[in-house]
């Protein structure tokens, strides 16, 4: 009753409101050698940050149905921590020009006289293969005159005006209208997905597996667990994930279950039958997402391509992937399904070319480059881990002692009163 969505449940305001502090820190990818690129040499990157921003996150127009659903809207607000972060926003950063090249990429089996006239539009613009601008314009946007000419050359090819950002769209958005289960009648069901965004599943791949929308919505999960996994479907990397168990083991005196990334999360159809539907894959280890991105040459991995395809390690100079530093994992504990610490780290990357008749592309060789990454980190503290840690761990053991002192006591008077009857 404790952990269902009620509002009369202890745990219904810590799901409205969450009150862990969340942080997302993000790391840019600065490129040391942009013209030998062009001369088709191998990127060399070092990498800059983090950048830190304090996370809140609130639901909004919470609507209980009578089918034992709820539907609301999780918005998230982001705002820098300069005593954080390991840099400012006002830094330069030489990065791909992401909007140039990715427009390229997508442009490359169009007529030989639209890209002709992209190339000279381009040259008018003064747009080069990289860009120097600050972290605030990479992140949260900047002025373009490209995407106008863009639309204007190819309608439709990228819906969106104004500013071009990384992450313009992800501060004060919301995920998307989720409909979960309250587990009013099933408590095994408790925060699973009913629908996202009035959808079943999504379209955006080529199998019904793949499409399915699986799991929770990533904050809780149906208490009383099994180390076994978890899913969660994440609107940002457009499609269900599943964490196995890795170890048991506590949190601040709280017992929890450690789930992790297995290492066919994002391996390609060939090493992994079942995520064939997520293809037309590359090297193992990384996601193509450009269908629900506009079809952008974009791609998922995770930091620094860990657990990728050594090729993909290989191809950029700078790359340095180590477990501690780059893998995932949530800690859930596994009576009541609350996450009580959590690093989700994802790597966006664009796939960037030569392109025939885009004089601006040079003699670019074939490469998925990182671009960024980022780590969502929260975990449960102060007074909330207080009560956590009373309600669920002190006041069960103490009552668990208590029931041995009573058997130990209960023992010699069962004893005194058989000699008495006797």
């Amino acid at each position: 009753q404790n952990v269902r969505i009620d509002p009369s449940s202890i745990s219904f305001n810590m799901w409205r409101d969450i009150p862990v502090p969340f942080y997302l820190s993000v790391n840019l990818f600065e490129v040391q050698n942009p013209n030998e690129i062009l001369q088709g040499a191998k990127p060399k990157v070092i990498q800059r940050g983090p950048y830190v921003y304090r996370e809140f996150k609130y639901k909004t127009n919470i609507t209980f149905h009578d089918n034992n659903t709820v539907s609301y809207l999780e918005y998230r607000q982001l705002f820098f921590r300069p005593d954080l972060s390991n840099g400012t926003e006002e830094e330069y950063i030489v990065m791909p020009n992401i909007l140039m090249l990715g427009a390229a990429v997508m442009m490359e089996n169009l007529p030989s006289f639209v890209k002709l006239l992209l190339s000279g539009a381009l040259a008018g613009l003064k747009q080069e293969a990289f860009m120097n601008r600050t972290v605030g314009e990479i992140m949260w946007g900047y002025e373009d005159p490209l995407l106008d000419t863009i639309n204007a050359l190819v309608p439709g090819l990228m819906p969106f005006k104004g500013k071009f950002g990384l992450f313009v769209e992800f501060n004060n958005t919301n995920t998307g209208l989720f409909t979960v289960n309250t587990g009013m009648k099933n408590i095994s069901q408790v925060h699973m997905v009913d629908t996202w965004n009035g959808l079943k599943e999504v379209n955006y791949w080529r199998s019904n597996e793949c499409n399915m929308i699986n799991g929770t919505a990533g904050q809780m999960w149906p208490p009383f667990m099994s180390p076994t996994s978890l899913e969660f479907y994440s609107p940002d990397a457009c499609r269900s994930m599943t964490l196995v168990y890795e170890q048991s083991g506590d949190f601040k005196g709280v017992p929890t279950y450690r789930f992790v990334a297995p290492k066919t999360l994002f391996a390609n159809g060939t090493d992994y039958p079942p995520n064939e539907g997520f293809c037309p894959c590359r090297q193992s280890g990384i996601l193509n997402v450009s269908t629900c991105r506009l079809n952008a040459p974009m791609f998922l991995s995770h930091p620094h391509f860990y657990n990728a395809d050594p090729s993909l390690v290989d191809a950029v100079e700078g790359m340095h992937p180590t477990r501690e530093d780059h893998a995932l994992f949530l800690d859930v504990h596994p009576m009541t399904g609350i996450p009580m610490n959590c690093s989700i780290k994802l790597q966006l990357n664009q796939y960037m070319k030569q392109v025939s008749g885009i004089i601006q592309t040079g003699r670019i060789q074939p490469v998925v480059m990182p671009l960024l990454w980022f780590a969502e980190s929260g975990y449960i503290d102060g007074s909330v881990l207080t009560q956590f840690y009373t309600n669920l761990v002190l006041i069960p053991s103490l009552l668990d002692y208590l029931q041995y002192i009573f058997l130990g006591l209960s023992v010699p008077l069962i004893i005194s009163a058989t000699v008495l009857m006797m």
